[in-house]
């Protein structure tokens, strides 16, 4: 087994340690190591993090591989720094079956570049009326633990209550897109003083705070675990800061996107800013910033969402809802998080990578830096900066906000199990 010798990095962005790989384990981490015919990584100045884990990725496959393949999204990932990623059930066919959540799971296994979690639908074709195969998925080769109808929302309240019920007998978790439909008929971007300006149609906050209210409550009533994806208002913030102080079993997730971007860019009508949940207001940017260091939000999430080139290259209103996020993660936290002393790369590594594995139950994943873990790691060259260009992603599509957008950071390299995956930036 190959032996690989990580020097001087910082880890956790804390002391510099040198770090030994041997095999798919770290095996010793300390000062002057010395490895007889390993391979060393120069790492003075980076930090040294646990691999990344996004608990909400869009891979497309099977059904839309137009816009992203499994392999080209674990591509992206591991360009990212993420060694795991739990990907959506809104493909074609919809995985709300043993069947379909398997073919993604081996797929991610044949690639390669990071572990596949899919994330099983909780109702038959997203349509919300029946419960799909949640035993039969968990049951699985998968073994789907989170279940979501990310991209709609559940929100007949017996469909939910009845999916708490039955993902709390094997300790699952339902990941809700917290958004009422009928509130948001016709809605193109955040309601304010913007969307009144511009004529487009209101997309309101409480159309996300009051599915996130009733679903706390559910949960609290049945004794179940309910995840809040890509959480994006101010008020929401306060709802879940509420109920964790009662104990209840929720969880929460805020994009990048949404720790730095504002519904005033929708001035611009370029669709590359239409994203669901709408990009909110300054005010809902500030505090998502602070729940996420008080720990209010849980995580960080992508909500990675390629599209191809025709599906936001047209006019905002027929344009698709998303963004590509895997590769601009890391820079956009520490830019909104690090750099403005809300984090530290401990703060990031939790938040990044041991929470959402938690929440996920990824074994193996989100592990700390120490002898006899998994040798999950991402290099981060911090005191990079750089002008992002979409024409070097991986990912097959190239619709991010951050085009010429100067961003802090550089993932230098990723390892899965002691595997590199990302040398010097470039895939291997």
């Amino acid at each position: 087994m190959s032996k690989i010798l990580i020097r001087g990095a910082k880890v956790l962005g804390g002391e510099q340690r040198d770090v030994l790989i041997d095999g798919e384990t770290i095996a010793e981490v300390g000062t002057a190591l010395r490895a007889e015919g390993a391979e060393v990584i120069e790492a003075e100045g980076k930090v040294l993090l646990p691999g990344l884990v996004d608990l909400h990725t869009h891979l497309r496959e099977p059904g839309r591989e137009d816009s992203e393949t499994i392999l080209t999204g674990t591509r992206a990932a591991a360009s990212g720094g993420y060694t795991a990623v739990f990907a959506m059930a809104n493909t074609f066919p919809v995985a709300d079956t043993a069947g379909v959540v398997e073919q993604v799971w081996r797929l991610g296994r044949e690639h390669g570049y990071c572990d596949v979690q899919p994330i099983g639908a909780v109702t038959v074709g997203l349509e919300g009326r029946k419960l799909a195969e949640l035993g039969a998925m968990h049951e699985s080769a998968a073994g789907v633990t989170v279940f979501s109808d990310d991209g709609k929302c559940v929100d007949d309240a017996v469909i939910m209550r009845r999916a708490l019920e039955y993902v709390k007998a094997f300790g699952g978790v339902v990941a809700q897109h917290a958004q009422e439909p009928r509130l948001t008929e016709g809605a193109q971007m955040n309601e304010g003083v913007v969307s009144a300006e511009l004529g487009l149609g209101g997309w309101p906050a409480v159309a996300e705070e009051s599915i996130i209210a009733r679903d706390v409550l559910l949960a609290e009533h049945v004794g179940s675990r309910v995840h809040i994806c890509h959480l994006s208002t101010a008020g929401s913030v306060e709802i879940v800061r509420w109920a964790k102080s009662r104990g209840i079993q929720v969880t929460a997730e805020v994009t990048p996107h949404h720790l730095l971007l504002t519904d005033e860019l929708v001035r611009t009508y370029n669709p590359v800013y239409k994203v669901n949940p709408p990009l909110r207001t300054e005010r809902d940017v500030m505090a998502l910033r602070e729940a996420l260091a008080d720990g209010t939000i849980d995580i960080v999430a992508t909500d990675h969402a390629p599209h191809p080139h025709e599906d936001k290259d047209c006019e905002w209103a027929a344009a698709a809802m998303g963004m590509v996020g895997l590769e601009t993660a890391l820079s956009v936290v520490q830019e909104t998080m690090v750099d403005t002393g809300l984090l530290d790369w401990a703060g990031v590594a939790d938040r990044m990578s041991a929470r959402p594995a938690q929440i996920g139950q990824a074994t193996g994943h989100g592990r700390p830096v120490s002898a006899g873990e998994p040798a999950n790691l991402t290099l981060v060259d911090t005191a990079y900066r750089g002008q992002v260009d979409p024409a070097g992603f991986a990912s097959r599509s190239r619709n991010t906000p951050y085009q010429g957008r100067e961003l802090p950071g550089r993932v230098t390299h990723t390892w899965l199990r002691g595997k590199a995956t990302l040398v010097d930036g470039k895939l291997t």
